[in-house]
């Protein structure tokens, strides 16, 4: 799938209410081959734009086809498609493995966000839990 193909997969409906700031957050997985699971996590506050559930999901299933080499470059991958899809004053994606590839390594994980530049609400984004 290229990269057209896979941000058409994205869909998106107007915010219903454009002067409020508030708070969006999906969650999904992918599946690899041999079942391991990452974990995508997608806090956003919407301008113009809400992002459709179900679009999410198959947006999560299309990428589950993609070999990830690690969290980092899906973790980008997700900011850069949903940056362009659904233009957000504020997003950030958190991407997990809880099923690791060595024992001594108990978790690997990867926040990424961007903003709107001169887009800021520090009372909204300082009420959010801490990664």
């Amino acid at each position: 799938m290229d990269l057209q193909e896979r941000r058409a997969l994205l869909k998106a409906t107007a915010n219903p209410d454009r002067k409020l700031d508030y708070l969006v957050t999906l969650s999904g997985h992918l599946f690899d081959d041999g079942g391991a699971r990452q974990l995508v996590e997608v806090r956003y506050v919407p301008d113009k734009q809400v992002l459709d559930t179900g679009s999410f999901g198959t947006y999560l299933e299309a990428l589950s086809n993609h070999p990830w080499d690690n969290p980092e470059d899906l973790a980008v991958t997700v900011l850069t498609d949903i940056n362009n899809e659904v233009v957000s004053r504020w997003v950030q994606v958190k991407v997990g493995l809880p099923e690791l590839p060595h024992p001594a390594v108990d978790s690997h994980g990867v926040v990424i966000d961007d903003r709107q530049p001169g887009w800021d609400n520090p009372a909204l984004l300082g009420r959010l839990v801490r990664i």
